[in-house]
């Protein structure tokens, strides 16, 4: 199967982590532009430091790209971690990857269960995503 992997670009290290897991199992791995570069925040924070319209730019280029990608892919793996506080993590723009991916059809693999405090819980849910526990290996 083919996955692209979602998540915020807090999670990079786990990205690689779970590339390698999804790959071991013989998986076909599609990963976000920064995670196949190493860009971490300091990458993200020298973005930022240019100017608004450059970053804006850019920001927009890769959101159209990775969406392709999760196009391009038979299902998507969110790795929802717990981030600044909040569990299971889902950011913005891994919330319309999803939302893209349902539209597209594709599988929808969450890592963890999605935090009942998420705003976003109902719309979660009626995605239908798979929990996967915290055990990619449960991919099939």
């Amino acid at each position: 199967m083919k996955i692209a992997i979602c998540g915020s670009m807090a999670f990079l290290n786990e990205m690689k982590q779970a590339a390698a897991e999804l790959a071991a199992l013989g998986h076909e791995v599609i990963l976000p532009r920064s995670a196949e570069l190493g860009h971490g925040k300091t990458f993200t924070d020298a973005l930022k430091a240019q100017s608004p319209q450059e970053y804006s730019a850019l920001k927009t280029m890769r959101v159209k790209e990775h969406f392709d990608k999760v196009k391009a892919g038979d299902a998507i793996l969110v790795l929802n971690y717990d981030k600044l506080g909040k569990l299971a993590y889902i950011g913005p723009n891994t919330f319309l990857e999803m939302g893209v991916a349902f539209h597209e059809n594709k599988k929808i693999f969450l890592l963890n269960s999605p935090s009942p405090l998420d705003p976003n819980l109902e719309e979660i849910e009626a995605l239908e995503p798979v929990v996967l526990d915290g055990n990619i290996a449960k991919i099939r």
